[in-house]
């Protein structure tokens, strides 16, 4: 029985392949991580370089800091933090998997005003394949998100096809040419929402997003969940790490494995640190560049 999602939520996610809900976060919360990001943003005048905190854009200058990506952001903040474990993001997970629940990662991704670079197609599931499929990004928009300021764009349906290529010349690029995709991109969806509002994308669903060309900033927490029961095919694992985000149900040493299509993510790419550097190789683009 449900506790956070209705059936009719359930029945969309399990169709579409992601969902929003509308005022998960409290307007508290969201005020906090308004505040703690700008913050973020002002210390990235400190740097010039991609760091263990900061991806930054090709542009990005002290005078003029054009961030990118704070990258897991839960390590340098209890803000973000917290929201690892937020009741309504935990409960709607265990209504779509009826599961533990495990916590992987996190990134807050920018997209500054006028600015912030697009993204290209891709599958969060050639980056990391488990045994099974029980996995999804929870994003929490920390603005007011829509077509106008680079919304993430979502395939609906296309966690129910194949696994695209993520390759190009042999090398793994972590985007997918959309010349040789399978996918039909002019049916895909923006995922719009106020701040406060949450998203949950399958780990098999194929998204994008566009340059945000509007005068609001973009800012867009994501974090990386999965059911207890679903074990990496590549990862190298740190034993009391994997224990230690097990954040709801029973630890299991038995993985629940499901016959799926997978890709490795093989060979690695030549740019590596982000999913932005990675697709530098890519030759075929679905998104124009970001504007200055």
């Amino acid at each position: 029985m449900p506790t956070v999602l209705t059936d009719a939520q359930v029945a969309d996610y399990e169709r579409d392949g992601f969902l929003v809900i509308p005022d998960a976060i409290s307007p508290e919360d969201i005020a906090e991580l308004q505040a703690v990001t700008s913050e973020f943003v002002e210390r990235s005048r400190t740097v010039t370089e991609h760091t263990e905190v900061f991806d930054l854009e090709p542009a990005h200058t002290p005078e003029k800091p054009l961030l990118r990506r704070v990258k897991t952001p839960e390590k340098w903040h209890p803000t973000y933090a917290r929201m690892v474990r937020h009741p309504k993001i935990l409960g709607a997970l265990e209504d779509l998997w009826g599961t533990g629940i495990r916590y992987q990662t996190s990134k807050l991704n920018m997209k500054v005003a006028g600015y912030g670079s697009s993204l290209e197609w891709h599958q969060d599931w050639a980056f990391y394949p488990h045994t099974n499929e029980d996995l999804a990004v929870v994003g929490i928009m920390i603005d007011d998100i829509d077509e106008d300021n680079g919304a993430m764009m979502i395939v609906p349906g296309s966690h129910r096809g194949p696994i695209e290529d993520h390759s190009y010349d042999g090398i793994f690029t972590g985007g997918i040419d959309p010349t040789k995709a399978q996918a039909d991109f002019s049916k895909a969806i923006s995922v719009c929402g106020k701040a406060g509002s949450i998203s949950i994308h399958h780990v098999r669903a194929i998204h994008g997003g566009p340059a945000n060309r509007s005068g609001r900033d973009r800012r867009y927490f994501l974090l990386q969940y999965t059911a207890a029961d679903a074990w990496p095919l590549m990862d190298k694992m740190d034993w009391n790490s994997w224990r230690a985000n097990l954040l709801t149900g029973e630890e299991t040493w038995t993985p629940r494995m499901e016959a799926l299509p997978v890709r490795l993510p093989l060979p690695e790419p030549t740019h590596g640190g982000s999913i932005y550097e990675n697709q530098r190789d890519l030759k075929s683009r679905y998104f124009e560049d970001a504007v200055s």
